[in-house]
């Protein structure tokens, strides 16, 4: 004869069970959950049992997350389990996913530019400069140069299809800075051969501060998939120059204001 006590148990399961149930069909989602709770669970249990990977729906993540996120640590063990916790792993300073757009944004820093008399120190100076509490860069001062010539080179296939970038210098101009009487030349080498740039008079910019300066905007289509050159120079004038500080270039989605027509 079976203990009264385990029907008992059973009962209590199985009625448990029922009102889990009940409460799943007739939840309300709010808005403060980003989807129905009971909804994405079944979404996460199915994939764990189609591919044993914990994982969240593939229209959710970045464009080509896992191949960047690989190329830049090998070891590095991605966990996207949620589509939060997967957007707070890429905030690393490098590569980062815009919210608002959901498209993939990249900062690349001085060290990995190509800068004319860059590696001599009589005319530049490397150093770290805090970029948050906890991580540290290494930025380039210019001392004194005539020849300006940097140049930075980047994959477009790391960006997200269809969408309009823009891409700009991050600098820092000192009080003591000199010899910017000519404009410096900011250009973007696109896949497809076309150039498009700006003229830009580094005098007028705010001092002692970080600035981002523009240099152009692009769409990621078909035909611009491949490597994009950025490029910063200004070697006609003949002066010397100084006071100069690069951190890097940075590329995220263009923030369209209200009334601006898009490229």
């Amino acid at each position: 004869m079976q203990d009264m006590g385990s029907i008992f148990s059973r009962q209590q399961q199985q009625q448990q069970e029922q009102e889990q149930q009940q409460h799943c069909a007739t939840k309300t989602p709010t808005r403060s959950e980003s989807e129905d709770t009971c909804i994405v669970r079944e979404i996460v249990i199915e994939s764990d049992e189609e591919t044993g990977a914990n994982t969240v729906p593939d229209q959710k993540l970045p464009h080509n997350y896992e191949a960047i996120l690989k190329d830049a640590d090998a070891d590095f063990h991605i966990d996207n389990s949620s589509i939060e916790l997967l957007y707070k792993q890429l905030e690393d300073g490098k590569y980062w996913v815009d919210k608002e757009s959901g498209s993939n944004s990249f900062m690349l820093y001085a060290r990995e530019f190509s800068i004319s008399w860059g590696g001599d120190n009589r005319f530049w100076h490397w150093y770290t400069e805090p970029e948050t509490s906890d991580v540290s860069v290494e930025v380039a001062e210019l001392k004194d140069v005539c020849w300006l010539e940097i140049n930075a080179k980047f994959d477009t296939t790391k960006l997200t299809p269809g969408t309009l970038y823009q891409v700009a210098f991050v600098v820092k101009m000192k009080n003591s800075s000199r010899g910017w009487d000519k404009k410096v030349n900011l250009r973007l080498r696109l896949p497809d051969g076309n150039t498009k740039g700006v003229e830009e008079n580094l005098m007028l910019q705010p001092k002692e501060e970080w600035i981002n300066i523009p240099v152009d905007e692009f769409l990621v289509t078909p035909e611009n998939t491949g490597e994009l050159d950025i490029s910063m120079d200004e070697y006609k004038d003949g002066k010397w120059k100084s006071g100069l500080i690069i951190k890097g270039v940075i590329i995220q989605p263009k923030k369209i204001k209200e009334g601006e027509d898009s490229i």
